[in-house]
């Protein structure tokens, strides 16, 4: 099994920054993709960022393109997702999730992530 724990939410202003780490336990000798996803109240969970095992490849939802930064550091078994000029609509819990790498399915399809953190809240105040 792999356990994931996310950290690093809170609250910020508008055009603050917040820098999101997602630790992986349990087996971690996998070579998972990492994806990042935010779910607003009354919303439905929507992808955010991914990254393959080596971190060459990066992928990002339009929306937060040039201001959110997905890496990882293997040696330390974490995934990092910094946040800069946050914005009101960037509010939501937001989750890390493992898959594995030769899954064919976009990596915006959540479905196909079968390990999830408990999430954390990230709040941008206007």
């Amino acid at each position: 099994q792999v356990q994931l724990v996310e950290s690093g939410g809170g609250l910020v202003q508008a055009g603050g920054s917040l820098r999101l780490s997602c630790v992986v336990s349990g087996r971690t000798s996998g070579t998972y993709t990492m994806g990042w996803f935010r779910q607003a109240p009354g919303l439905e969970r929507k992808f955010v960022a991914a990254i393959t095992w080596g971190g060459r490849n990066t992928y990002y939802e339009d929306s937060v393109k040039g201001r959110f930064t997905v890496s990882r550091d293997n040696a330390k078994n974490t995934v990092y997702l910094q946040m800069n000029s946050l914005k009101p609509e960037d509010t939501a819990v937001y989750y890390c999730a493992a898959r594995n790498p030769t899954e064919n399915w976009p990596l915006s399809y959540s479905a196909r992530y079968p390990y999830w953190g408990q999430g954390t809240q990230v709040t941008v105040s206007s």
